[in-house]
């Protein structure tokens, strides 16, 4: 029996659609569908299904020193139980495993992981690995029929971003944490990467908020012809101390003089024209960099726009989008594929034409790999109904911008006049799109025009109108998510395949708000207490020389011991600078975090009132005054609390957002769920059928906050059992008992209306059901 290891299970369809001439079955394998036909079975894991990670003792952080993780052992364990036991049944059985997980460093620590577990099980088997960077036909049966062996180098260096990431992440975070007497989902997350990332948003915050404004103006003069309506603009210009072409004028008395001279003046002379061509150069193939750029143009963050990239993967329809190569690879024809995409619509039209040009030559970048190709459509082009909205405009960015490195140069014409006015020279620049080339397959850059009237030296043009401007000038703009990860790349911070995810992770933490990322004042004060008291973690040359290390195992020049090493000397010196300063970082943290996750003032003693999870996992908002103010209001117990900006309007707390994976509800304000959970008077009816005989909980008559009505259990939110009741009309509780639920019958009393018998509350929400 052989059996095929894919890194995904959509991986692991198309991979057996392909080989079996979609003659595969489904089956279940420890409860995880597999593929099979003939004497092949596929299966596809789902990335990582072992993790690294210390051994259990390590987890009690109130009894285990951060600094102590340093050294201390590293172990793996599965993950995904399911999956493991699923490769182990097969692998037991198998005569030979192919491993064919993604071509990079991760793919092939994923692939490197499953070969372990399978020689755990079957030591004789032999494993060969195959590579390929399209998820097609012709190119999964090539890969199939040369296969090749694992990369252990490679997935060593893979390994060792592993092992130093989780024994630097995990020992800072904990300090940290410690040292801020955080506990619960409240972590002082470090990384890295992640804090030198962090630094880069901080730096540049610093950099606007320190920004001092220079005032400065500009002349203009719309100029025309007396017998025309059309006119241009013009901008006075001169030459500085460089004699280079200078437009903003410093100083207010000179620029108020220039203009007086411009204003009184009515004709200018037209002393130079040059029209000339500029040959505008079509771009490089994508990258995973320049992908991230093109589709944030388009509005896609950097997260977003890689998920859609792996789905079109995965389906065949475009190449590896994880790659760092600018260089199409010699064996790509791409008039053959042109020639595919000619008969797809809506690209039929654009293919044909970049197929009638005299020769096809596609554009190169500097950066040429050996792995996968630039980011390219495969011959398997789907139907355009067979894409979501969003994934067809992925699809649509991908191909053109393949068309727009075959397409020939676009020229522009650039005509540029010179005027006298009153002595002062102004000039006006203009730009015609005369042959457009790749711009007419690829409509992402911008092409609009200005247009000058043909003028020739010696003409005298009427100056229709003229303006000083004062302007100043203005900060840098924040990063945007491409900015942030071209700005990543050149400092060696992450590599094409975790950049994306590493921004990902600052929204997740709460370090960043909003698009372009800003940097929260927790995230302030994290990269502030890092710079000061452990300089190296918040370093990205210390963090660029370990990625310059890794990439060296992978290319056989050291090992993953050596690295793993060197790295732990470097957290060690991180961690003599903090260990002296903890009090001192502690406070510095404490003091934003208390007041970024306050949710208000306690009313018993003013301290403020801070979300809090018990040693029980139960979460509740407790007063920073404890033990002294023991003072609590109540939070549900799943999800992780988030602090919004709204307040409530009659208790002047902040309202809170309860985070649970996808899912998200807004609680309220914490102190009218008290209200109304423990606004029940004399209106228990009856005991919760849920929790009475263990915890001893009973209905009662509530009215909420959103002023709904229910019936509920008085230990809410311990138990959240609930049933509806009307929201309007005064409610009567009877003596009438229900003989199946031993609840009284209720009656709704409205106006100008007969008495509403809703009955025993369980009954009617049971009939309302059905």
């Amino acid at each position: 029996m052989e059996l095929i290891v894919s890194e995904k299970y959509n991986a692991a369809e198309r991979i057996a659609g392909i080989l079996s001439k979609d003659s595969a079955t489904r089956e279940q394998v420890s409860g995880v569908t597999v593929f099979k036909w003939g004497g092949t079975y596929c299966m596809g894991l789902a990335g990582h299904v072992v993790e690294v990670d210390f051994p259990d003792e390590y987890n009690e952080w109130g009894s285990v020193s951060p600094a102590s993780l340093i050294d201390a052992e590293v172990t793996k364990r599965a993950s995904k139980p399911d999956i493991v036991a699923a490769l182990n049944t097969l692998a037991s059985e198998a005569d030979r495993v192919v491993i064919a997980t993604d071509y990079d460093r991760e793919g092939e620590l994923i692939g490197k992981e499953a070969y372990d577990l399978v020689r755990a099980v079957n030591d004789s088997a032999p494993v060969d690995r195959v590579r390929f960077s399209s998820l097609t036909g012709p190119e999964v049966r090539n890969a199939f029929e040369d296969p090749d062996e694992i990369d252990f180098d490679l997935a060593a260096a893979g390994e060792a971003r592993q092992r130093i990431d989780l024994r630097w992440g995990a020992s800072l975070t904990r300090f940290l944490t410690l040292a801020s007497n955080q506990r619960g989902d409240g972590f002082v997350s470090v990384g890295r990467v992640q804090t030198p990332t962090l630094k880069l948003l901080v730096d540049r915050e610093r950099e606007i908020e320190n920004f001092d404004p220079d005032d400065y103006w500009e002349i203009y003069a719309d100029l025309g012809r007396t017998d025309e309506d059309d006119s241009f603009e013009a901008q006075y210009f001169y030459l500085n101390d460089q004699e280079n072409e200078a437009e903003r004028l410093w100083d207010e008395d000179a620029a108020t003089a220039v203009y007086g001279d411009v204003d009184d003046a009515s004709e200018a002379t037209v002393e130079r024209v040059d029209d000339r061509t500029r040959t505008d150069n079509p771009p490089i193939p994508f990258n995973t960099t320049e992908f991230i750029k093109a589709a944030n143009a388009i509005g896609y963050d950097a997260k977003p726009a890689m998920n859609v990239a792996e789905d079109l993967y995965d389906d065949g329809y475009v190449t590896y989008p994880r790659t760092d190569n600018t260089v199409y690879p010699d064996d790509l024809d791409p008039r053959a594929l042109l020639e595919t995409l000619s008969e797809a619509s809506p690209f039929e039209a654009d293919a044909e034409a970049l197929l009638d040009q005299e020769s096809i030559s596609p554009t190169a970048g500097e950066t040429e790999t050996t792995d996968h190709p630039p980011i390219h459509p495969t011959e398997d082009v789907p139907k355009k109904k067979a894409l979501k909205g969003r994934e067809w405009e992925i699809y649509e960015l991908i191909v053109r911008r393949f068309f727009a490195t075959l397409a020939d140069a676009a020229t522009w014409r650039k005509l540029r006049v010179d005027v006298d006015v009153a002595g002062h020279s102004l000039k006006a620049n203009g730009s015609r799109l005369v042959k457009p080339g790749y711009h007419a397959v690829y409509p992402y850059y911008d092409t609009e025009e200005t247009t000058i009237p043909a003028v020739t030296e010696g003409d005298a043009l009427q100056i229709v109108e003229s303006r000083l401007d004062e302007k100043q000038t203005r900060p840098p703009n924040r990063y945007g998510q491409s900015k942030l990860v071209e700005k990543m790349e050149s400092l060696g911070l992450g590599t094409k395949s975790t950049r994306h995810n590493t921004i990902e992770k600052l929204y997740d933490r709460d370090y960043v708000t909003g698009n372009p990322p800003e940097p929260t004042e927790l995230a302030r004060k994290v990269v502030s207490a890092t710079e000061e008291y452990g300089a190296h973690v918040a370093s990205a040359e210390m963090t660029a020389q370990l990625e310059d290390d890794m990439t060296a195992i992978a290319d056989g020049g050291t090992t993953l011991d050596e690295v793993t090493r060197s790295s732990r000397e470097m957290l060690e010196d991180v961690f003599e600078d903090l260990q002296g300063a903890r009090d001192e970082i502690g406070e510095l943290l404490r003091t934003e975090i208390d007041e970024s996750d306050s949710v208000g003032d306690c009313p018993e003693c003013g301290e403020p009132l801070l979300p809090r999870q018990a040693n029980s996992g139960s979460r509740f908002v407790g007063c920073n005054g404890y033990p002294d103010c023991e003072f609590t209001l109540p939070l549900p117990n799943k999800g992780r609390p988030h602090v919004l900006d709204e307040l409530c309007d009659d208790h002047g707390l902040h309202h809170v957002k309860m985070i649970a994976g996808s899912k998200t509800f807004v609680f309220g304000c914490p102190r009218c769920q008290q209200r109304d959970a423990a606004d029940t008077d004399d209106r228990v009816i009856g005991d919760c059928p849920e929790c009475h005989a263990s915890e001893g909980g009973e209905l009662a008559i509530k009215r909420v906050h959103s002023g709904s009505r229910l019936v509920g259990c008085t230990r809410y939110p311990d138990c959240d059992y609930s049933l509806p009741l009307p929201r309007d009309g005064e409610l009567e509780v009877t003596d009438d008992v229900c003989d199946d639920h031993d609840l009284p019958a209720v009656v709704i009393h409205q106006e100008d209306s007969s008495p509403w018998q809703l009955g025993c509350p369980i009954c009617n929400y049971e009939n309302y059901k059905s």
